[in-house]
């Protein structure tokens, strides 16, 4: 591999790039960084719906954003991908991974045949049968996976490792920059929410939910009998206002506290379920990032609700920034590149 690797996120509105230069050291260096927005119905919660479509995006941004590298770390995590826990008895993790289809057929919501798997290994312990290995069973839709490669190599890029989106962001939000002790990473995107909740940086639990901030958008559009630029300005000012100027923002807000607060609820339900299985390992802290972490008023919101202390994550507080990468504007819309940097660092893993 070369001596950058550049990871890409394809999302629902945009394609974007993040280069890494020797991303297995301590504390690699973040050469440059980009993004081209997509249009409408070229990308589908994740999954590539119009192929030469976003191929050509990617070669634009490649184009514009200079990226040296072509061996990418391409990102999934959708509705059509699956972690759940999984014990198994111990072997190799080789031994384990062919082991797979026949252990988890019953799990999954397709054929094992159309399926991608793969194990990640969280800890060891002991059965009445012997020695076993507690870990997380990781699966996807083959199609939707094979689809999304299919675009980077039209575009000419080689994808040299296909990671699972909640583990890039665990390692750019708490892995590499150490935080101890459990910790629940909520990253709200625009599609979907994604939990992980890790001890000591090691993920022990990840639920991805199919909800994120364009329901808000989408709610105040209908709501408000606006277009999409008027809604999402609407969201981005008042948030979950806890005073207003005018009926009109009485009524959007309205709105935004419905369908935050119900994301909220169940957040609140995903970690406590975590809580309530694993009673001797309490979540100690939040982690929150993503776009939809900057709904203003949503961290207090979100404190509230847990009865936990919410912090946002810093991306780049482990990281070196060149010259190249414009570091103002990175910082500035530094959640925004959270996946696209946790694949790259990946790359040396």
């Amino acid at each position: 591999m070369a001596n950058s690797v550049v990871g890409v996120d394809i999302t629902s509105t945009a394609v974007r790039a993040v280069e890494v230069g020797d991303p297995g050291r301590s504390k690699a260096t973040v050469l440059r960084h980009f993004e081209i927005a997509l249009p409408e119905g070229a990308v589908s919660r994740g999954e590539v719906i119009e192929t030469n479509t976003v191929a050509q995006a990617l070669k634009q941004l490649w184009a514009r954003g200079g990226f040296k590298s072509k061996d990418i770390v391409l990102g999934m995590g959708n509705q059509r991908v699956l972690a759940r826990d999984l014990t198994v008895p111990k072997a190799s993790l080789r031994r384990i991974r062919e082991s797979l289809p026949f252990e988890v057929h019953d799990m999954l919501p397709v054929p094992v045949a159309d399926a991608l798997l793969d194990f990640y290994p969280v800890s060891e312990g002991e059965s009445e049968h012997g020695p076993v290995v507690h870990g997380l069973l990781i699966a996807a839709v083959k199609a939707a996976v094979l689809g999304n490669v299919a675009a980077t190599q039209k575009a000419g890029l080689n994808t040299v490792d296909v990671d699972l989106i909640p583990f890039a962001l665990t390692r750019a939000l708490i892995s590499r920059p150490g935080i101890a002790g459990t910790a629940a990473l909520v990253d709200i995107g625009a599609d979907t929410t994604t939990v992980v909740i890790a001890r000591d940086g090691v993920p022990q639990f990840v639920r991805i939910i199919p909800t994120g901030g364009d329901d808000i958008t989408v709610a105040l559009r209908s709501g408000l009998e606006t277009d999409t630029a008027g809604a999402e300005g609407v969201k981005r000012s008042l948030g979950l206002a806890s005073s207003v100027a005018s009926r009109e923002e009485q009524a959007a807000v309205e709105v935004i506290y419905r369908v935050a607060l119900e994301q909220l609820s169940s957040l609140r339900n995903t970690i406590s379920y975590f809580v309530n299985t694993r009673p001797e390992d309490p979540v100690q802290q939040i982690v929150l990032s993503g776009g939809g972490a900057q709904l203003p008023g949503l961290v207090n919101a979100l404190g509230e609700m847990t009865r936990l202390p919410v912090v946002l994550g810093d991306p780049f507080s482990n990281v070196s920034i060149a010259r190249s990468a414009d570091e103002e504007q990175l910082r500035q819309r530094g959640s925004t590149f959270t996946v696209a940097l946790g694949l790259a660092l990946g790359s040396a893993a």
